[in-house]
């Protein structure tokens, strides 16, 4: 149970405690306020399996802060095992073991973890809605529901289609105590299969959200439940050579103002999400924090850390990945070669990135979970 927060105090120490482990519902909505109160957000990181939930979750720990660990329409189907023969099944089964796995798992390293699905676009929306029958199957034995959230990117269709698919799925989650992320206008590059690596492929202006699309987006979803927004300032997935993408944060700022000036509401009222955050410069992460983001996607940067620290080990020791006997010396390379030493290098260089990340969002140390 959350508890209210004290008048008179910092953000940090008001904020309300929370039993570490997955949030939903209540505590979901309580994490997020909590990191707009005390200026810090929290990255939201992509996993493909056991060893990259256990690095975020290692990292969160260290670094005593609250995360959020999501999966990618492929992230999830690779969790099945890419050797399983439905796809569409595999996406959905990943994703719910990954779920149960974090359920398991979070709350004994001490930390609040939002459980959330990345880019769903319209061909995905099967997807999300296999994964909300399971919610809706959990909910009714336990209260709760197996994600925090998930998202469609429906950014590629005309506004008013968006906006009204957006609302028919947020009408099924809100009653399980579910949160929908919305995307408006279009994040650039590619996100496993969703979008072009080309940037200028793209319609430029859309790379820019549009204030009014925002203020139409919580005329329409607020009444109905919670909902955060994925608004496009120039940022883009993947890492590009400096120069190719121009971040305008001060679009969110002018969407927070739009929208807190027509419907009467205070600073900041929309919950922001940043994609594609990987490769970007720490002042403009601080600027997009101040206008109300709680959420920045973290991809590409935590793949080449793990990548960084398997490729080192393999490097080094390359006959052990070529022999199991060395032929020179007869010398055994099992312990060079078992995957345990080389899969946990890997998690090591994630959890290091991490606390990069942690620290440029400003939530080390204020982790909300109840000691």
């Amino acid at each position: 149970m959350t508890v209210p927060s004290t008048a008179g105090t910092s953000p940090a120490s008001s904020a309300a405690r929370i039993a570490p482990g997955v949030v939903t519902g209540e505590n979901y909505r309580a994490l997020v306020a909590a990191c707009k109160a005390g200026g810090h957000a929290l990255p939201a990181v992509n996993v493909t399996g056991t060893n990259t939930v256990n690095a975020v979750l290692e990292a969160a720990a260290a670094a005593r802060s609250d995360v959020i660990i999501q999966l990618s329409n492929g992230g999830a189907r690779f969790f099945a095992g890419e050797g399983f023969p439905d796809a569409a099944e595999a996406r959905v089964l990943g994703a719910v073991s990954a779920a149960r796995h974090v359920h398991m798992m979070a709350e004994h390293y001490g930390v609040c973890v939002v459980l959330h699905t990345d880019h769903a676009n319209k061909a995905l929306i099967p997807w999300v809605e296999g994964m909300i029958a399971h919610s809706e199957a959990e909910f009714q034995k336990t209260g709760r529901p197996l994600f925090s959230s998930h998202m469609l990117d429906l950014s590629e269709e005309p506004l008013e289609e968006n906006l009204e698919e957006c609302a028919r799925v947020l009408r099924r989650m809100a009653p399980i105590g579910m949160s929908l992320e919305i995307e408006l206008g279009v994040t650039g590059g590619e996100e496993d299969g969703i979008g072009s690596e080309d940037l200028d492929a793209a319609d430029n202006s859309r790379l820019y959200t549009q204030p009014e699309d925002v203020a139409r987006a919580y005329e329409l979803l607020a009444p109905l439940g919670d909902f955060s927004v994925a608004a496009s300032f120039g940022n883009v997935h993947g890492v590009y050579a400096p120069g190719n993408v121009k971040l305008r944060p001060e679009i969110l700022e002018a969407s927070q103002s739009l929208v807190a000036e027509r419907f009467k509401l205070g600073h900041n009222p929309l919950n922001l999400v940043f994609h594609g955050g990987s490769g970007s410069d720490k002042s403009e992460i601080t600027r997009a924090v101040g206008y109300g983001v709680f959420k920045m996607n973290i991809d590409t940067d935590t793949q080449f850390a793990f990548a960084t620290g398997v490729g080192e080990f393999i490097l080094k020791n390359g006959k052990a990945f070529q022999h199991q006997i060395d032929p020179e010396t007869g010398a055994p390379y099992k312990k060079q070669y078992d995957p345990r030493k080389w899969l946990r290098l890997g998690e090591r260089k994630m959890v290091e990135r991490l606390q990069e990340a942690f620290a440029d969002l400003a939530s080390a140390g204020k982790s909300v979970a109840a000691k």
